[in-house]
C-alpha cells in the first residue's frame, strides 16, 4: 500500500502544480482590476475569463490527447492538422462569445469599440493559441524525455550490476583454481604445510563467498584477506624468493572498496614473478590517502611458457572490466615490463 502511494506521489504533485498555476492565472485579472482601489467590472472579468478558459482548453487538449496519442505515436501530420482545426475552432468560439458578451451589456451611451480591426484581433488570438499549443507540446516532450532518461539510467544501472555480478562469479572459480594448483604442488613435498594451506584457504573462501557478494567492503577487511592470501602463497616458496610487503593502511580503516579488486594483481605477481632456478622477488605495497587507495606491485619477470596451464590469463582482464564498471574515470593503472624485460610493475590508484 505504501509503495503504491509512493508511485502516485509524482502524479499528485503534478496535479497540484497545474491547479496552483491555473488558479493564479484566473485570479490575475482580478488583481489587476482592483489595483489602485478600482472596483471589479464583472463584464471585463468575464471577457478575461473567456480568454484564459480558451487557452486552458487549447493547452489540455494537446497535453492530454493530441501529444500523447498522436505525437508520441509518430503521427505528426495528424497532430498538426488537428491543432490547426482546434486553433481555428477555439478562436472562432472565443470571438463569438466575446461579441455575445458585448451585446448583452446595457450601456448608457451608444457603444463604439475602440481598437484594431477585428481581423487583427483574430490573428492575435490565433497566434496566442499557437504559442499555448507549443508550450503544451514542450512540457509533454520534456516530461517524456525525463521519463525515458530515468528508464535509460535504470536499465544502465541494472546492466552494470549484472555485469559486475557476472565478473564476480567468474572471479571466484578463477581464484579458487589458482589456489588449488598451489596446494596441489605443495602436497608433493610437504603434507603438513599442505594441511595448513587448506585451513588458510577455508578462511579466504569465507571472505570470497560472503564479502564478495557485497558492492563494497571496509578496506581493513580487504587488507586482512590479502595478507592471508600472501601468507598462503609463501608456504610453497623457496628461500631464493624474496617477498616484501608494506601496508600503510589504518588498522581500522572504514574506507569502502570493491571486494577482491586487487587479488588478481597479486596472483599475477606470484604467477610471473617466481622462477624455480633463478633468484626472484615480489614487492607489494598498499597505501591509503584521503579519498585514495594505491596498490603498487613490482616483481621479477619470468613469463610462463605455452605449455604452462596454471592459469588462463583472464584475471587482469577482469580487473580492467571491474575498474571501468565500478570506478569509471576515477582510477589510474600503470602496468608493464621494464625496458630490460626483467621486472614487471603494476601501479593501481583508485580515487574514492
Amino acid at each position: 500500500m505504501i509503495k503504491s502511494d509512493i508511485h502516485r506521489l509524482p502524479h499528485i504533485v503534478e496535479i497540484l502544480v497545474h491547479v496552483v498555476a491555473w488558479g493564479i492565472i484566473f485570479a490575475f485579472p482580478i488583481a489587476t482590476m482592483t489595483r489602485g482601489g478600482m472596483t471589479v467590472q464583472w463584464h471585463d472579468y468575464m471577457r478575461s475569463l473567456m480568454i484564459v478558459a480558451s487557452y486552458a482548453a487549447m493547452f489540455y487538449v494537446n497535453y492530454l490527447i493530441l501529444v500523447p496519442r498522436l505525437m508520441f505515436s509518430n503521427r505528426m501530420k495528424e497532430c498538426l492538422l488537428w491543432n490547426i482545426i482546434l486553433i481555428a475552432g477555439v478562436t472562432f468560439c472565443l470571438h463569438i462569445g466575446m461579441n455575445t458578451l458585448v451585446h448583452s451589456i446595457r450601456y448608457e451611451q451608444p457603444f463604439h469599440p475602440i481598437g484594431p480591426p477585428r481581423s487583427v484581433m483574430i490573428l492575435r488570438d490565433a497566434v496566442s493559441m499557437m504559442l499555448v499549443a507549443g508550450l503544451s507540446m514542450a512540457i509533454q516532450l520534456s516530461r517524456r524525455w525525463t521519463q525515458l532518461e530515468a528508464a535509460r539510467r535504470e536499465a544502465e544501472q541494472r546492466r552494470t550490476e549484472a555485469e559486475l555480478k557476472n565478473l564476480r562469479n567468474q572471479l571466484n572459480p578463477h581464484f579458487l583454481l589458482n589456489t588449488l594448483n598451489n596446494i596441489y604442488a605443495l602436497i608433493a613435498f610437504d603434507t603438513d604445510k599442505a594441511q595448513q594451506a587448506v585451513q588458510d584457504l577455508s578462511r579466504l573462501l569465507r571472505h570470497v563467498l560472503y564479502d564478495n557478494q557485497q558492492k563494497t567492503v571496509p578496506l581493513c577487511k580487504e587488507m586482512d584477506f590479502i595478507r592471508n592470501y600472501i601468507d598462503l602463497m609463501r608456504i610453497r616458496l623457496s628461500a631464493s624468493v624474496e617477498v616484501e610487503t608494506r601496508f600503510d593502511i589504518r588498522s581500522e580503516s572504514r574506507t569502502e572498496i570493491a571486494p577482491l579488486i586487487f587479488i588478481s594483481l597479486i596472483e599475477n605477481a606470484f604467477k610471473h614473478g617466481i622462477s624455480p632456478t633463478e633468484p626472484s622477488y615480489i614487492h607489494i605495497c598498499f597505501e591509503e590517502k584521503p579519498q585514495e587507495v594505491k596498490c603498487e606491485i613490482r616483481n621479477s619477470y619470468y613469463p610462463k611458457t605455452q605449455a604452462d596451464k596454471s592459469g588462463s590469463g583472464i584475471g587482469l582482464e577482469q580487473v580492467r572490466k571491474r575498474l571501468e564498471l565500478t570506478y569509471p574515470g576515477r582510477y589510474k593503472w600503470i602496468q608493464g615490463v621494464s625496458g630490460d624485460g626483467k621486472e614487471y610493475q603494476s601501479i593501481l590508484t583508485i580515487h574514492l
